[in-house]
């Protein structure tokens, strides 16, 4: 009776097989073709390094090529944009940042994207600081000399800025010091340093990796960081707090997916992404180039979120920064 039954069971399977909702089957397969990554900044900055660092973890483990997506603009809204509206099928991810799921809904009057709503939180991968640097050749050499130059030279200081992380600090030191200075949006990083150079603009805070090859070269040099505390990579830098207490000014990164992801999808990135932060080789990579990794899950993520778009809806209300 058994052997019947067995025979039975097995004759069935490829009916029942037919029978399971595609999008159960399509699961089940997950991941059957290449992964892509949304970076929603140019290629050679801080996201991008996340964004390509990470998907080289993922391959071996998924199986599959991952692609890094690059697209630059407004802030990051280009790119966020063009993963809401992507396929929630488990293959369109974005590297989420404090610039297009925190800050930009102060920063700009509408959103074409909900920064909760429209996306799946899969976790984040740590944090960064800004370093506000100047040309090499500049009169000032550090933030309070800035400041003082600043204050003699009012309406003739200029500095650049391409995301939060870069406007929201610099728009702050202006607000703490009272300065008479001049804010100029940029498409993106690689356009302010050679700003810098010529003297058309005075300063400006990038992230500690995009701001890495220009330092090595000697063309910037770096005058102050707005973290918490120093940075191992430049021990003698002075924080911008010693200048002006309590200026602090972090931004993350993170991943996200489309709304309506598959929730099993997302439970297995999370799993994915945590061991690629803890990962010794992925984390030393992360740290040499001036990031801080820390793994956070979805539900840990949503809740800072909460707190973090707090932080800086009063940044940007103290800056006086209008919404664009």
């Amino acid at each position: 009776m058994l052997p019947s039954l067995c025979r039975r069971a097995l004759l069935a399977a490829p009916v029942l097989a037919g029978l399971m909702p595609r999008a159960a089957r399509a699961q089940a397969e997950w991941p059957s073709r290449p992964i892509r990554i949304i970076i929603p900044s140019a290629a050679g900055g801080a996201a991008d390094f996340i964004g390509r660092t990470l998907g080289r973890f993922l391959e071996p483990h998924l199986r599959q090529p991952v692609v890094v997506d690059n697209r630059p603009g407004a802030g990051g809204i280009t790119g966020t944009e063009a993963a809401k509206q992507a396929a929630p099928d488990g293959y369109s991810f974005l590297i989420a940042t404090n610039s297009t799921h925190s800050a930009n809904q102060f920063l700009y009057r509408r959103l074409p994207y909900h920064p909760v709503q429209d996306f799946g939180h899969i976790g984040m991968m740590g944090s960064f600081a800004t370093i506000a640097v100047v040309a090499a050749d500049a009169p000032f050499k550090s933030i309070p000399a800035l400041i003082a130059h600043a204050r003699a030279n009012p309406g003739r200081v200029f500095f650049g800025y391409y995301s939060s992380s870069s406007q929201v600090p610099a728009a702050l030191l202006k607000a703490r010091a009272n300065l008479d200075m001049t804010g100029a949006a940029y498409r993106n990083i690689t356009q302010i340093v050679p700003d810098l150079i010529s003297g058309q603009l005075q300063f400006a805070f990038l992230d500690s990796l995009s701001a890495a090859p220009a330092l090595q070269s000697g063309r910037v040099v770096p005058i102050g960081v707005s973290a918490a505390r120093r940075m191992p990579q430049y021990p003698d830098l002075p924080l911008v707090s010693e200048a002006l207490p309590d200026f602090v000014v972090e931004g993350w990164f993170g991943l996200t997916a489309p709304a309506r992801t598959p929730r099993p999808v997302l439970e297995r990135m999370q799993t994915l992404l945590r061991q690629g932060v803890e990962d010794p080789a992925v984390a030393e990579a992360l740290t040499r180039q001036g990031l801080s990794p820390g793994f956070r899950g979805a539900e840990e993520m949503e809740r800072f979120l909460v707190a973090d778009r707090a932080r800086w809806q009063e940044w940007v209300r103290i800056a006086g920064i209008e919404p664009e």
